[in-house]
């Protein structure tokens, strides 16, 4: 940690902390925080999604953490009820940051060296941070040799910085575990839905990684995603996502966060073919509307028997977020020719426990029944969209593992 980083220079108590989601974590300045924060007067930090071991509830002591949700490293916070939740669409936060309801005092920022121009790059994300660059009060920047350059969004001129610290370490990693035999069949169900030409919609996670793998025999698909993960660099490189097809971005690959490994990080770098774009780009209602064909892939925790789903939370305790999740399941279900999917394994827990449910245990409902349009499982595909309560809940039920078919079946009814 450099010496002169002395964090009281910067931030007053009572003020409120912010940073890039993930692989954006500036982490000597986050280790900083940790490390001094029982001489900055008691602080509020906003945690986008991380997965970083950076910070644990006993520095809730001094640090006061709300965020968007518990996805990542942010679940171990929220079991230990450290963690206060906003629930809310990634598509309203920059809009809560222009307002001030959610207060930016302090920006800490990650950023490439600088490029030809003299100006950094945000590198691996842009989705929230240029609204909080224009709100917050002092901008404190990490400058990463080992940060790569992106284009769009994410260019930042040395005149908005505060304080500059530099750095050379690498940034943070979040790998997809290797697809096993079912999130295999997920994806290849998945894949089986989609047509070439198509726009996608996928993030991060083994179920999509298997159905990029099950996706490289298309062509001309196009990508316009929150969030892209390694599996984006297989499809361009095979030819597979080509960006021809697109209306608007036509030929590039659009995104607000890039997580993954170093080869993805590597790929990114410079490379013009991939741009970064801030939330009111990649989530706004209007920019998803003029993309048709679009299919829009995301995940769930469970989903009940009228096709209400939940990606929040497992036993009452905070795991994922409600992010981008209706952004984009509204936007798959309302585009010409596209479709929305949500894709997930049958069962959890070794097969213990049933995800296709009665009833959502925790009354969470993420994303309406009367938004759900096509529901995955390794099983097979269950399509909701004009069916009535009763048919609903007979798909669904043939789409659960055969272990919990009967039960579910039986239980129909009593919804209908």
């Amino acid at each position: 940690m450099p010496a002169s980083l002395d964090l009281t220079q910067f931030v007053r108590p009572g003020d409120s902390i912010m940073w890039g989601q993930g692989a954006g974590e500036p982490r000597t300045l986050t280790e900083a925080l940790v490390e001094q924060r029982a001489a900055l007067g008691g602080v509020s930090v906003f945690l986008g999604s991380m997965f970083s071991s950076t910070f644990d509830a006993e520095h809730a002591d001094h640090l006061r953490f709300v965020g968007i949700g518990g996805i990542g490293a942010n679940a171990r916070l929220s079991k230990a009820g450290s963690l206060e939740v906003i629930p809310c669409h990634i598509s309203s936060v920059p809009g809560l940051i222009e307002s001030g309801r959610l207060p930016v005092d302090v920006l800490f920022l990650q950023l490439s060296p600088a490029g030809e121009d003299g100006r950094h790059s945000m590198g691996l994300i842009a989705d929230y941070l240029r609204p909080a660059l224009a709100r917050a009060r002092v901008v404190v920047a990490e400058v990463n040799d080992r940060f790569p350059f992106t284009s769009g969004d994410t260019l930042v001129d040395p005149g908005q910085i505060h304080h500059l610290i530099e750095t050379s370490r690498e940034p943070v990693y979040v790998p997809s575990a290797p697809p096993g035999p079912t999130e295999q069949q997920i994806g290849e169900h998945v894949a089986s839905l989609v047509p070439d030409g198509a726009v996608l919609q996928l993030g991060i996670g083994s179920v999509m990684q298997a159905t990029a793998t099950a996706l490289a025999g298309k062509r001309d698909l196009g990508v316009h995603s929150g969030l892209v993960g390694d599996w984006v660099i297989d499809l361009m490189e095979s030819g597979a996502v080509t960006n021809a097809r697109k209306p608007i971005d036509t030929g590039v690959t659009i995104t607000g966060a890039i997580f993954g490994t170093q080869r993805l990080y590597d790929f990114v770098d410079h490379n013009e073919q991939v741009q970064m774009r801030g939330i009111n780009h990649t989530h706004d209602p209007a920019v998803l509307a003029s993309l048709d064909n679009l299919f829009t892939i995301n995940s769930a925790v469970d989903v009940d028997l009228t096709g209400q789903v939940n990606a929040e939370t497992v036993g009452g305790r905070h795991v994922g977020a409600v992010g981008g999740h209706a952004d984009y399941v509204r936007a798959g279900t309302h585009s010409a020719g596209g479709r929305s999917i949500i894709a997930l394994a049958s069962t959890a827990k070794r097969g213990e426990v049933t995800r296709i449910v009665h009833r959502l245990a925790d009354g969470v409902t993420t994303t309406a029944r009367s938004d759900v349009d096509i529901v995955v499982t390794e099983h097979g595909i269950a399509d909701l969209r004009g069916v009535p309560l009763p048919e609903r809940a007979r798909r669904l039920a043939a789409v659960a593992a055969p272990a919990f078919r009967e039960e579910l079946a039986a239980q129909a009814p009593t919804l209908c």
